[in-house]
């Protein structure tokens, strides 16, 4: 994960985050394919008011990214 990883903590953190780790992305479709991601995930989980649910989604999302950063990192 990028070196915030562990900053995260409310959902508009972990949504400014990933953001970030779009930019490490190759540029194009990829980028675009997950950032659209991001954004439907995020309004799918905005009425989440339970915080132990917030911090496994956070987690989860997290570990996803740090997957798929790795998965692209050597053909940017």
């Amino acid at each position: 994960p990028l070196p915030e990883a562990e900053l995260v903590r409310s959902s508009l953190q972990l949504y400014r985050y990933l953001l970030r780790c779009c930019r490490h992305l190759p540029p194009g479709a990829v980028q675009e394919h997950y950032r659209h991601a991001i954004r439907q995930s995020f309004k799918v989980h905005a009425d989440e008011d339970d915080p132990e649910r917030i911090q496994q989604i956070i987690k989860r999302a997290i570990e996803d990214a740090d997957w798929v950063m790795n998965k692209y990192k050597n053909q940017k």
